[in-house]
């Protein structure tokens, strides 16, 4: 036993005279055994991940009406569009938090804005809507006007300017008043226009019957060849497309170059016919 402990403690002494300058020659670090976890408790958990949020962080956040007067202007006309009704200048500031009711210069901009109705008696201020419509009649008058000038209106438009407009307007489709057209994806309308044809008997203008539109969904237009071979069989010929025009106007015809046009020179300085002879080179007298 005496001579394993001078042994070992020859081999501890070498070990610290080593020298660990190098990393790659730097013993790694004792580490303590872990303590095996008693029975009665249980392993730790695993790291739970992060809840995903729907927050896009490409896109600014709404930090509220802010201090600039333009912006805080956006706010409010926004607002009494909502709104859709005649609002205090108070409930507007309350709402909106700006100070249009203590700021000389948001106020005088708000009053100038081109969408904002004031009622001086009243004192209240309303959104200016493109059409002012507020029932059923009024609806029809509008579409009369607009469809006499050649167009239809917008739903949509119509919509901002009164919130029951799409009732209404369904309202007068069934009474025949109106045409509507609706998109193809979902059947919502889309523009409405007057119907100057009223389905009576003396003026037309009635639906056709479910039998006339079978009979029209029922026929099958054949294709290119049956339409052909049939046009032929009655002594026709389908009608040829039309040649299309040379951009450039009229082709050039091919064949031998002609020679080029001599141009006629005009003589000028005819006042000195007789005495200078223009066609020779000037000599100088003397030489």
């Amino acid at each position: 036993m005496t001579g394993l402990a001078r042994d070992a403690a020859a081999f501890k002494s070498a070990l610290h005279k080593q020298d660990y300058t190098s990393w790659h020659s730097q013993p790694p670090g004792l580490q303590p055994p872990q303590s095996a976890a008693p029975p009665g408790e249980a392993e730790p958990s695993k790291k739970k991940k992060r809840p995903k949020s729907n927050v896009v962080f490409s896109q600014p956040a709404d930090t509220g009406t802010g201090t600039n007067i333009n912006t805080q202007l956006v706010y409010l006309v926004n607002q009494l569009k909502q709104n859709g009704n005649p609002m205090r200048l108070q409930d507007l500031a309350i709402i909106t938090n700006t100070p249009v009711d203590t700021d000389k210069v948001l106020l005088e901009k708000f009053k100038g804005h081109d969408r904002v109705v004031h009622d001086p008696k009243t004192d209240l201020y309303s959104y200016r809507h493109d059409f002012n419509v507020r029932n059923k009649a009024a609806l029809l008058t509008e579409i009369q006007r607009q469809t006499r000038k050649g167009g239809g209106l917008s739903v949509r438009t119509l919509k901002e300017s009164w919130r029951e407009a799409p009732q209404a307007i369904e309202e007068l489709e069934k009474d025949g008043e109106v045409y509507v057209t609706r998109t193809l994806k979902d059947g919502q309308m889309r523009m409405v226009f007057w119907n100057e044809v009223k389905p009576t008997e003396e003026q037309g203008g009635m639906s056709v019957e479910k039998e006339f539109h079978d009979l029209w969904h029922g026929l099958e237009v054949p294709n290119d060849v049956d339409l052909l071979k049939a046009l032929a069989s009655e002594g026709l010929q389908a009608t040829a497309s039309a040649a299309p025009l040379l951009k450039g106007g009229m082709a050039k015809k091919k064949g031998k170059k002609s020679a080029p046009r001599q141009r006629q020179v005009r003589i000028t300085n005819t006042h000195l016919k007789g005495t200078i002879d223009l066609s020779r080179d000037y000599v100088a007298p003397g030489k």
